[in-house]
């Protein structure tokens, strides 16, 4: 093999190369540890086309950057996008490197739809438990939020009932105030006039909207004969429904038609 120059050739440029390697691997080692290449700029920026309402960028800063490890070449993005997601109000974060030593993240927030259950958390409009300062979101909104209420995994159904809803109600110029479902799957909503509706169990929201469509198609006439006397209207019954007047225990049946999505089922 000693006597064989075009194997002994190969055997030296394979050495050769195997040494360049090490040198460029220690040369990168060794630059990516300079302290120029820390991240000395963050940039915190809003989605395109939207504006940051509660997330303010030092805000960000001070309470992401001492959760981040290494710098330009060695920071894990994945580990740096979920550092920012712990701040809150940051629903989604994107995070991108721009050199020698700038780091640009693109920040969207959650858009509040209103409180959840009695921990002091808030829900997003999509359906998204999150916890973040109250008093911020209610002066968003400049009033209180609707109180919405269920098992955590039923958030995303809730928020989805309560545009329902609202759109549903709109003929009656009213609005819901707080939508609970209970862990039997009945709904409950108390309206902006202070009037309860119990809903009951519905599965589908074909059913829900029939008993809702049968409130709206008889609640003008009962308003106009008991003002401000209605405390609840329970929509369970089949056939019609119950109402309860303030102050008293007792309740009146009032029978109503029956739409067609409810009667089939």
């Amino acid at each position: 093999m000693w006597n064989d120059i075009r194997t002994l050739n190969t055997i030296t440029r394979a050495m050769l190369g195997v040494l360049m390697l090490c040198l460029l691997y220690g040369g990168y080692k060794w630059l990516a540890r300079q302290p120029m290449f820390d991240f000395r700029v963050v940039q915190v920026r809003a989605m395109k086309g939207a504006s940051l309402r509660y997330v303010d960028g030092v805000t960000v800063r001070s309470a992401a950057l001492p959760r981040i490890r290494g710098n330009f070449f060695t920071a894990d993005l994945q580990a740096v996008r979920a550092a920012f997601e712990t701040v809150p109000w940051v629903q989604r974060a994107s995070v991108r490197r721009e050199w020698p030593n700038k780091l640009v993240v693109t920040v969207e927030e959650y858009k509040v739809l209103g409180t959840w259950g009695e921990e002091g958390r808030l829900i997003s409009a999509d359906g998204f438990i999150f916890t973040a300062n109250l008093a911020e979101a209610e002066a968003e909104v400049e009033g209180k939020l609707p109180e919405l209420a269920g098992p955590d995994d039923s958030a995303h159904e809730v928020a989805a009932r309560l545009a329902d809803l609202r759109n549903w109600l709109a003929p009656l110029h009213l609005t819901p105030r707080s939508l609970s479902l209970s862990q039997r799957y009945a709904w409950t909503a108390r309206l902006n006039n202070g009037v309860t509706l119990h809903l009951g169990r519905a599965a589908e929201r074909d059913v829900l909207r029939a008993r809702i469509d049968r409130f709206v198609s008889v609640y003008p006439q009962l308003s106009l004969a008991m003002s401000g006397q209605i405390s609840s209207v329970d929509l369970r019954y089949p056939n019609g429904l119950a109402l309860r007047q303030r102050g008293q225990s007792t309740s009146v049946t009032v029978p109503a038609p029956v739409t067609d999505a409810e009667s089939a089922t």
